[in-house]
């Protein structure tokens, strides 16, 4: 069974026990010895090769090759055997590893994806979780232990809290969940996993400018970030290191001064003692190099480019009104307010939160490519340009509903 886990600000004078505080909850789950079904076996391996495909195709990007050369400068560390790193036979240092594969994964809005309160990206906690296995040499089994730990934690605390309301970015989920899985890989005590989930969180609290109007390379290295921190603090906390306390429910901390306030409450969903993680089935991968949101948009476009070949010439179209979901209306939409998904020398990572500029090119084209259709003389095209400007976004409320 899962059970729902009130969690609620609480003043430093209510001194909330250990046992009553979420990162414990969520340390608790880690430690809990529970076997993985076959199901969520297949899955995981399922979503390891997917991260290494997306990755791969990376490689000669340059945000992989900054991250891989600062890798490289950090050999393993004492008492390991080190962790790969996606396109070299050398090894580095498992938080180095995380920080390089991370931005591999990431880099082309290519891996899986989960959506409910929040947004996310549970893919994200394999690359520090598996480079902590080939540091320490744990086997298969653990491996797959640690990464159902790493979306189930991840899936829960976005089903139950919204960070993006608060503009904070979605790798807040992702360090507590990374650390999780760690614990869980590992074999630590739960006292240890709490720890390290506390100061996982705590570093990677940021802001979601980083996905917003002219969006930089960091969008790729923010979770690769999260996922060196949760390294980091699972090193920290077993060395016998603390973290600040209760992380959530404290009067000065993370709900009470980044989220919904001091009078701020949320019901969130964990398995039970026993219970299988299973939270790896409610994700979903992506057909096309693009926001998860865009996915259906590319394959409508595609399909008018077919039926409707007419359409993809601007001087057939007076308008594209696209009637949409809110969080696709007001993130990758016009309803962001940002100019830059409207501009022809946008960056890649601008152009793949626009869905204008996506279901433009998708439209003309017939397809979708994860090079081709975001280069720069294809952004530059005259015809598309025109076309593009003439696409706009809203919020339908059956659509919000839905999703």
């Amino acid at each position: 069974m899962v059970k729902n886990n009130h969690v609620r600000v609480c003043k430093s004078e209510e001194n909330l026990a250990r046992e009553e505080q979420l990162a414990h909850k969520i340390a608790t789950v880690a430690a809990d010895p529970v076997e993985v079904t076959p199901e969520v076996t297949e899955m995981i391996i399922n979503r390891i090769i997917d991260n290494a495909s997306v990755a791969v195709a990376s490689l000669n990007r340059a945000p992989i090759i900054a991250a891989r050369a600062q890798a490289l400068t950090h050999a393993p560390t004492t008492n390991g055997k080190g962790s790969s790193v996606f396109g070299i036979s050398d090894k580095v240092s498992p938080e180095w590893a995380a920080w390089a594969n991370g931005v591999a994964v990431r880099e082309l809005d290519y891996h899986d994806t989960f959506l409910a309160a929040d947004y996310s990206h549970p893919g994200d906690n394999i690359p520090p979780i598996l480079a902590v296995a080939q540091h320490t040499g744990a086997g298969g089994k653990d491996l797959i232990r640690g990464i159902a730990t790493g979306y189930e934690i991840q899936v829960n605390l976005v089903k139950a809290i919204c960070l993006h309301q608060h503009k904070i970015d979605h790798v807040a989920h992702l360090g507590p969940s990374a650390a999780a899985g760690i614990g869980t890989l590992l074999g630590l005590d739960v006292e240890t996993i709490f720890q390290s989930v506390g100061q996982a969180l705590h570093t990677t609290t940021a802001t979601r400018q980083s996905r917003k109007g002219e969006i930089s390379t960091w969008k790729a290295h923010a979770p690769a970030f999260a996922g060196k921190m949760a390294v980091e603090a699972a090193d920290r906390a077993m060395r016998g290191q603390t973290s600040p306390v209760p992380i959530y429910e404290g009067e000065d901390g993370v709900i009470a001064w980044m989220l919904d306030g001091p009078d701020a409450s949320y019901e969130v969903p964990l398995p039970e003692a026993g219970e299988p993680k299973r939270a790896i089935l409610d994700t979903y991968t992506k057909e096309h190099s693009a926001e998860y949101q865009a996915q259906a948009w590319i394959d409508l476009a595609r399909k008018l480019h077919k039926e409707h070949p007419e359409t993809a010439d601007p001087a057939n179209v007076e308008s594209v009104l696209i009637k949409t979901s809110h969080h696709t209306h007001y993130v990758i939409g016009s309803g962001a307010n940002d100019p830059q998904k409207y501009s022809p020398t946008a960056s890649r990572e601008t152009l793949d939160h626009s869905i204008p500029y996506i279901f433009t090119v998708a439209l003309q084209d017939g397809t979708w490519h994860h090079v081709d259709s975001y280069a720069p003389e294809r952004a530059a095209r005259p015809d598309t340009v025109e076309l593009w400007h003439k696409v706009t976004t809203v919020e339908d409320p059956e659509w919000t509903r839905r999703y």
